[in-house]
């Protein structure tokens, strides 16, 4: 039996996104809850939150995301519709993704893109092409339980988004 299609939600941005964070695909547990990164030992908003120096988990998710939009951060998945069995990206099938560039090109202040883990990021970079060039690439390790790098090693990599929060409007390249 073919598992139900699983989709992502609506990005999360508005005319100051300076970051635009990309995920692959919601998990069950965020899919239930309707939020990103609902799963408790997913560290995404700890790892934001060392950032923009704000304790994320203590907030609403509504809080959250506000704070974020504050910050000029801006969520999304690159990942519009796929079949999957659990959470893994490992089991995610006939995938269709999302037109990251006409978001990009809807936001004029976008600076960085960062991809949370390399699923994200080999998906999305084929749908880049040359429409990021103005803005910088950045890879993260995944902020997913599944992805067993230390939380401190993590945190220490995702803190190359603060540059984007302050980054010039002229400054781009490709971190890997």
């Amino acid at each position: 039996m073919a598992e139900p299609g699983k989709r992502s939600f609506p990005p999360v941005v508005n005319g100051d996104t300076r970051l635009l964070i990309l995920g692959s695909l919601p998990g069950d547990a965020s899919l239930a809850a309707a939020q990103y990164y609902a799963y408790p030992q997913n560290k995404f908003w700890e790892l934001v939150g060392a950032v923009i120096d704000v304790d994320l988990r203590a907030l609403s998710y509504e809080q959250r995301l506000q704070t974020l939009l504050r910050h000029g951060i801006g969520l999304w998945d690159v990942i519009a519709q796929a079949e999957r069995k659990g959470s893994l990206d490992a089991a995610i099938r006939k995938e269709t993704r999302n037109d990251l560039r006409e978001l990009i090109e809807s936001l004029p202040k976008l600076r960085m893109i960062a991809f949370n883990g390399a699923t994200a990021a080999k998906h999305g970079l084929k749908s880049l092409d040359s429409h990021a060039a103005r803005c910088r690439i950045v890879r993260l390790p995944s902020s997913s339980p599944a992805h067993t790098l230390k939380f401190e090693q993590k945190r220490l990599e995702w803190a190359v988004l603060t540059s984007a929060l302050d980054m010039p409007a002229d400054a781009h390249g490709v971190l890997d």
